[in-house]
């Protein structure tokens, strides 16, 4: 009885399902046409649209938008798109975005528009480091040492502002003024300054000197717009003082511009010997020929490079290596051989695509093998680089089949990058735990800006830098608050630790310091004391021939 009242309850609804079901079929089989996924799905509410168009890219996009689950923007998603696009293709092809482009771009230009000073966020405050000889600052009494506590009378201390706020705050068109309140150690009240922003020059070279009677060192940065000029204007002055023999550093050094490398090249290379070549499926070979050119043609060359020299520095490296012009000192290159072409869009952001690929002049080529992906290019990268560390010779790809001979019959290889005629592992001479964990933790680099800060008075007393490589020593007071300083920074005092790495504490705490008073000039001829590269490339010019 109560099974038959159930029946009887179920009946209405089964009969609907069955008459719904009979409905769709009959549809269906009625008009074969239209059985499309479209029909069936909007039945259970899935909107899959099935598009005609050639443009998967732009179809997908504008269906995201439409349908995802969250509110997507259509610009944002195109950014995507392009960025996988490229990343895909090979390592060094990219996506800038507008945002991003000047940021990008500037470095290489050789120059940008702003108030002219170089700047740290110390403790939560913007402190100047140095004032550009010559800008705007310096012309209105910008001081190093100087803390920034408003920029157009809004409070920038104690809000944890980013570098790049500060940047964006500080440059500005040529003309425009900035107003900043200065916090200056001594005066009790703040003092305002009104600049007028201009263009200040970015230098590329970091240091120029001479190391001995007639051995000279120029440290090369990048290579900018500016780079060839400030390269002949240091030789020259190198040159005044007895310059017979040169070191040009251009380790971790990741290029710039490829016309900037061959005028360089070509200040060492003789008339029409090659510099480089380029080559792709759409770019006939293009060859980069010296001239007659030059004032350093005959005189004693070496090059240092390590595994961040790329692109631009390999091409300069490769062409002195090739043509037995001289030396290259130090590790394996990045192996940054692809030709990239930036094409720049209406709304501001840009493309660098690669076109072609870099060869020197033997013929070798200059970019690593990523078949397997752009991830695992740089997962070898790092493996490389641990492998280095343990003290061992670069041995990849060196084998008979990238094996090339020099015109004077000296065997370089290929298989990405430059292998460096002498090579210099990573120095571990000096190293400790107790050093590691002093670097790893910033304690050295924050203990110098402190002293400099604290003592820049007494250290103004020393003219010029060569003064301060001189005359200004690591006393054991100074070691014995530093140790001190690190104790209260959770690095605690390791006698063993301290015997092995003092020497190196000592050398890195005097160039810190004079970073902080000279900038680079300050600190490369002091930390070159002790780096196993240069001082290999100091023993062999000092051979006699």
């Amino acid at each position: 009885m109560m099974n038959n009242n159930k029946t009887h309850v179920y009946l209405p609804l089964i009969f609907s399902l069955v008459l719904i079901t009979g409905i769709i079929l009959g549809i269906i089989l009625a008009n074969p046409s239209k059985t499309d996924k479209n029909f069936l799905n909007n039945i259970f509410s899935f909107k899959l649209n099935s598009y005609k168009s050639n443009n998967r890219i732009k179809d997908v996009i504008n269906y995201v938008e439409r349908v995802y689950v969250d509110s997507v923007s259509k610009e944002q998603l195109s950014e995507y798109a392009i960025n996988g696009m490229l990343q895909n293709l090979d390592p060094h092809s990219c996506y800038i975005p507008a945002s991003e482009f000047n940021k990008v771009n500037d470095p290489l230009l050789g120059n940008f528009e702003g108030i002219g000073i170089k700047f740290r966020i110390q403790k939560d405050t913007v402190t100047v480091l140095n004032v550009i000889h010559g800008g705007p600052s310096e012309k209105n009494g910008i001081k190093p040492g100087d803390r920034i506590v408003k920029i157009e009378g809004q409070n920038v201390a104690g809000i944890k502002i980013t570098n790049e706020k500060v940047i964006k705050k500080l440059k500005g068109k040529k003309g425009t003024k900035a107003n900043i309140n200065i916090s200056r150690i001594g005066i009790s009240k703040l003092m305002d300054f009104t600049i007028t922003r201009d263009v200040i020059n970015t230098n590329s070279i970091d240091v120029a000197y001479m190391v001995t009677s007639n051995i000279g060192y120029i440290k090369i940065s990048k290579f900018s717009a500016t780079t060839y000029d400030e390269f002949l204007s240091d030789l020259l002055k190198l040159k005044s003082k007895g310059l017979k023999k040169l070191i040009i550093d251009i380790r971790g050094n990741g290029g710039g511009y490829l016309n900037i490398a061959t005028q360089l090249a070509d200040e060492f290379l003789t008339d029409k010997k090659l510099i480089v070549y380029t080559q792709g499926r759409n770019s006939p070979k293009k060859y980069f020929y010296a001239s007659d050119k030059g004032d350093f043609k005959k005189n004693e060359l070496v090059v240092l490079i390590d595994e961040l020299s790329a692109s631009a520095s390999e091409i300069l490296a490769g062409a002195i290596q090739d043509n037995d012009r001289g030396l290259i000192i130090g590790r394996r290159s990045f192996g940054k051989g692809l030709v990239q072409e930036q094409i720049e869009f209406s709304d501001g952001s840009a493309m660098r695509l690669t076109t072609a690929r870099y060869y020197t002049p033997l013929g070798r080529c200059i970019q690593r093998p990523y078949k397997n992906g752009t991830k695992e290019y740089y997962n070898d990268f790092y493996k490389k680089l641990f492998y280095d560390e343990l003290g061992n010779i670069d041995s990849t790809n060196l084998n008979d089949s990238l094996k090339y001979t020099t015109p004077k019959g000296k065997i370089v290889y290929g298989g990405g990058g430059i292998m460096p005629d002498i090579y210099v592992p990573f120095d571990i001479e000096g190293d400790s735990k107790y050093l590691e964990k002093l670097i790893s933790k910033g304690l050295i680099y924050q203990f110098a800006f402190d002293y400099a800060d604290k003592n820049r008075d007494k250290l103004n007393h020393f003219k010029t830098y060569k003064d301060y490589k001189e005359n200004f020593v690591i006393t054991n007071s100074i070691i014995h608050n530093f140790i001190n300083y690190a104790n209260k920074n959770e690095v605690e005092k390791d006698e063993k630790g301290l015997y092995i790495s003092k020497n190196v504490i000592k050398i890195r705490l005097k160039a810190y310091i004079g970073r902080d008073i000279f900038d680079d000039k300050g600190f490369y001829p002091v930390i070159n004391e002790i780096d196993k590269t240069f001082l290999k490339a100091v023993e062999v010019l000092s051979k006699e021939k």
